[in-house]
């Protein structure tokens, strides 16, 4: 009896021809002539022969090891930074036996299903709702899905979301406050009529937030009565926005 690949005789009875420390010889009996393969690589795949000779007849069986590899992500776009508007290209490789599918899921509050099944994503255009963490997927049937994430941070302007008039009795405590998205965070000043409003400035307290600015009065008199205008600004931009402090 025997065991031969496609390039080699691996036992011969109890007699070992290969080379290979992984390959024992599990059995060889009247009824039974057994190897193993121990530490399974890829390369080891292909066609195994058991040749039984005889004084009649010799026989021989082929059985074939189908060699399968977990997914793996072998290579993975890094974080991206990106302008509103702009383009794309997310990559994401990998290997394992059979060939893993691959896909892309945007992971946002609104994410459903996939958006892509491919090991490439490509986003034109892409808006500031679309910025966020993408998940690749790559999965076969042999284990577990691996997977992987990639953050998109989409640049955008400052805009102005509520910015309200105010109206406080003198001698009263007052807040004007200015609402601003933004990426990178804007920057906040405040004027009155042409004056820029400085911190520090007696009676009055600037609080600059990620996403707003707090402009406190502590004691309201007629001369902090009038228009004020808040502006917002990044390296993208800036905006403003007026409104009005009365009695």
């Amino acid at each position: 009896v025997a065991w031969l690949t496609r390039s080699s005789i691996l036992y011969a009875g109890n007699d070992k021809w290969c080379l290979d420390p992984r390959v024992v010889l599990l059995a060889n009996t009247k009824t039974q002539y057994s190897i193993q393969i121990q530490d399974v690589d890829v390369y080891d795949e292909g066609p195994y022969t058991c040749s039984v000779q005889t004084d009649n007849h010799p026989k021989t069986s082929r059985v074939h090891l189908i060699v399968q590899v977990s997914p793996k992500i072998t290579e993975i776009s890094s974080d991206i930074s990106i302008n509103e508007g702009g383009n794309v290209s997310l990559t994401c490789i990998a290997t394992g036996r059979p060939d893993p599918t691959i896909t892309w899921r945007h992971i946002s509050p609104k994410a459903v299903g996939f958006i892509s099944e491919d090991e490439y994503l490509e986003i034109t255009g892409i808006t500031r709702e679309q910025s966020g963490e993408y998940e690749c997927s790559a999965s076969n049937d042999v284990a577990a899905p691996v997977v992987q994430r990639v953050k998109v941070t989409v640049n955008y302007p400052p805009y102005i979301s509520d910015a309200k008039s105010t109206g406080v009795p003198v001698g009263q405590k007052g807040i004007l406050l200015c609402e601003a998205s933004a990426v990178p965070s804007a920057d906040f000043q405040w004027y009155k009529d042409d004056k820029r409003l400085a911190e520090g400035q007696k009676g009055l307290k600037v609080e600059n937030k990620a996403f707003f600015s707090r402009l406190t009065f502590f004691n309201v008199s007629e001369q902090d009565y009038g228009n004020y205008t808040c502006v917002a600004s990044n390296q993208l931009g800036n905006t403003n926005a007026s409104m009005i402090l009365y009695g």
